[in-house]
């Protein structure tokens, strides 16, 4: 038994695969990583990616196309930031219209004064927009979001529908999100990715956010393994990671498994059975 003490087992049906990835670089980190307080600057509202920013955005698409993740992805969820949003279509979109073929694009040419093609929608999964996997609330004007009804003409293939309000009411110029209220607000997050279908989904989201949520992961785990998951993400760090459901809240039935006896009939003893008798 010393063999497998470390290890797990559970039923597919209960496992999602989640590719979790934080935003490329936003001027704001280049800016904040001089001088902290520029945070607080309205200048850096819903800071967009910077030219360096778009390169980490095409070398993790090179990457995710490579290595067949793209081709699995059944789901992308954003956050609803312009530097988050660009990240994902950059990312995980269908690529340009070349091909004349049309479809809705995921991102319009130069939306945020990126000076970037349109991307289009075709052969890309699904992408909404969610508030919980927002980064953390409050006070840094990067973190302020702006009205849904600018972002829909710049993203016209992402879906807003599950964001009840235009206006940007969680954020508050005065008062700091906790990191406890972020961790919860992650927990509530993964509780909703039970809810959905898909089994292998793609999180486009930002570093405090993962941070805080995922630090509730990995006290049943050897420090290596905490360590891996917990520690700070790059700009545009991918990491994938298996989310499993312990608590009898995903289906209980499962696409892959087979129940047997299809046709019905006596099924043979096995050999336990067989040294029983």
């Amino acid at each position: 038994m010393d063999a497998v003490r470390g290890q797990g087992m559970y039923p597919l049906h209960r496992c999602k695969t989640i590719h979790l990835v934080r935003h490329a670089q936003g001027f704001h980190n280049v800016v904040g990583e001089k001088d902290h307080s520029a945070y607080m600057s309205p200048e850096l509202f819903d800071a967009a990616l910077t030219p360096l920013g778009w390169q980490q955005v095409d070398n993790l698409r090179k990457h995710v196309h490579s290595k067949g993740i793209s081709r699995k992805i059944e789901i992308v969820v954003v956050s609803p930031l312009l530097r988050t949003m660009q990240t994902a279509v950059g990312v995980f979109g269908g690529g340009g219209f070349d091909d004349g073929i049309k479809a809705a694009p995921l991102m319009t040419e130069n939306a945020g004064e990126s000076d970037r093609p349109a991307i289009s929608s075709l052969n890309a999964p699904p992408f909404v927009a969610m508030e919980l996997c927002r980064e953390r609330l409050g006070v840094h004007w990067c973190d302020k979001r702006k009205n849904i009804t600018e972002y829909k003409p710049l993203f016209p293939a992402i879906d807003f529908s599950v964001i009840e309000t235009d206006e940007d009411t969680l954020w508050t110029l005065d008062v700091r999100e906790a990191n406890e209220e972020v961790a919860e607000r992650g927990q509530k997050f993964l509780n909703w990715l039970w809810t959905r279908e898909e089994s292998e989904i793609a999180i486009v989201t930002h570093s405090g956010f993962l941070i805080h949520t995922l630090s509730a992961y990995g006290d049943d785990c050897q420090p290596p393994v905490k360590e891996e998951i917990c520690r700070q993400f790059n700009n545009c760090e991918l990491r994938s990671m298996m989310f499993v459901d312990r608590s009898m809240v995903a289906s209980s039935s499962s696409k892959n498994n087979f129940p047997g006896k299809i046709p019905d009939g006596t099924d043979a003893p096995s050999e336990d059975d067989v040294e029983k008798n």
